[in-house]
């Protein structure tokens, strides 16, 4: 699901959330390793190798401000700006350091039970993005007690409680949220939240019409187009879906979120070739990767075999760091590319105990039915039906299960 980020309404990937465990400083160093001051041998060793693709300006202002906390932890302003800057960089890249570093930016103030309103939201989007749902929750709620006016916490409130499966929740967050940021926005965080509820189909035509009414900037136009396009696919319009898709990705090449939910299309319509020409250039993305894996198995090409052993590398590198938010996706490869239904339903099953996605929902479904315990995905009929979900995939899934059942 996306939502705007801060500090001005622009685009940002949290359906498709950059998960990350609780490293500091994106080195993979525990909290106490962390503070070590660490002096270097020589004037000329390299701290640190930056992408090419970083060397922007951004990334030098990044650079500064790490310098000027080093000086002094304790600048408000500065810590904020550099974990603001560190998330968008994150999820740009779909590397999860940047939301340790985003952290320790914010160490001074990071346990305190009355942070100041910018660190909660902040905090927040951090917690959020290592699936730590009831925590960000928590601080939202104070936080719209404290802000009211915050049109960003109402949002990642509406985003957090989508990705929970509490729809209806999420769509009062959405209500309060259109007069605070403008009734494109609020029309854009209803229809996600519609779409997650498996109600495309609404969401697409209520969400065109406030687009035909409301002025929008390109950025809000971007993420409302994105996510026409997902609703358009969910609803099984899949030829307005791929042109919208592409149209998105032509205004903006670096949302990561729409190019894998545009990936996860071309699989399904058997265009493996095109999901490989989408993904390649993208591979530093573990979710960019398991498309391209899943693309070069399923045309059987001589790089599938090296390109599936780096997923698993990744993935088991995750586990060494405590990390287990990438279940899904996991779950996905154990699935289709391992062959592994037992283990792919292992992680399915955990994965749902946690967030309730139209993707979590189909890899339970997916993996209960290869597995043949159909029975494994009774929480997710009971879930679809509770919702009064329409969308084709999901229910013919679920159609197959119970004619599965005993």
């Amino acid at each position: 699901m996306h939502a705007l980020p801060f500090p001005s309404l622009r685009r940002l990937a949290l359906g498709l959330t950059l998960t990350v465990a609780p490293l500091l400083a994106g080195c993979g160093q525990s909290p106490a390793a962390e503070r070590v001051p660490f002096t270097p041998a020589t004037d000329s060793a390299v701290l640190e190798h930056v992408p090419a693709t970083a060397t922007d300006a951004k990334a030098r202002e990044r650079a500064a401000l790490r310098r000027a906390l080093a000086a002094r932890a304790d600048q408000l302003d500065l810590a904020l700006r550099l974990a603001r800057l560190d998330i968008e960089e994150g999820r740009a890249s779909g590397d999860p350091r940047y939301l340790g570093r985003a952290q320790a930016a914010l160490e001074p103030w990071w346990g305190a039970e009355q942070p100041p309103p910018g660190v909660r939201l902040l905090r927040a989007t951090i917690l959020q993005g290592r699936h730590e749902f009831p925590a960000a929750l928590a601080d939202l709620d104070a936080l719209v007690r404290e802000t009211p006016d915050d049109a960003q916490a109402w949002l990642t409130r509406a985003v957090v409680l989508g990705v929970r499966g509490e729809h209806a929740e999420a769509q009062r967050s959405c209500a309060v949220l259109a007069p605070l940021a403008g009734a494109v926005a609020g029309a854009v965080c209803q229809a996600q939240v519609m779409s997650l509820a498996g109600r495309s189909r609404d969401a697409y035509a209520r969400l065109s019409a406030a687009l035909a009414r409301g002025s929008h900037g390109a950025d809000e136009q971007a993420w409302a187009l994105s996510t026409l396009a997902e609703a358009a696919a969910r609803a099984g319009d899949t030829e307005r879906a791929t042109k919208l898709f592409a149209r998105v990705l032509a205004m903006d090449p670096s949302d990561a979120y729409t190019r894998a939910a545009y990936a996860d299309l071309l699989l399904d319509l058997g265009r493996p070739s095109d999901v490989i020409a989408l993904t390649k250039d993208h591979g530093q993305d573990d979710n960019q990767l398991l498309r391209r894996v899943l693309a070069e198995v399923a045309l059987g090409t001589p790089e599938a075999p090296a390109l599936a052993a780096e997923l698993a590398s990744r993935h088991a590198a995750s586990h060494l760091r405590g990390d287990s938010l990438h279940a899904r996706e996991e779950a996905r490869f154990a699935l289709h590319v391992e062959k592994d239904a037992a283990k792919a339903l292992t992680l399915a099953r955990a994965n749902w105990e946690v967030q309730h996605e139209p993707w979590d929902a189909r890899i339970l479904l997916e993996a209960a039915l290869a597995h043949g315990t159909p029975a494994d995905a009774a929480p997710v009929l009971r879930f679809l039906e509770a919702s009064g979900a329409d969308d084709p995939a999901p229910l013919a899934l679920a159609e197959r299960v119970r004619k599965a059942l005993p």
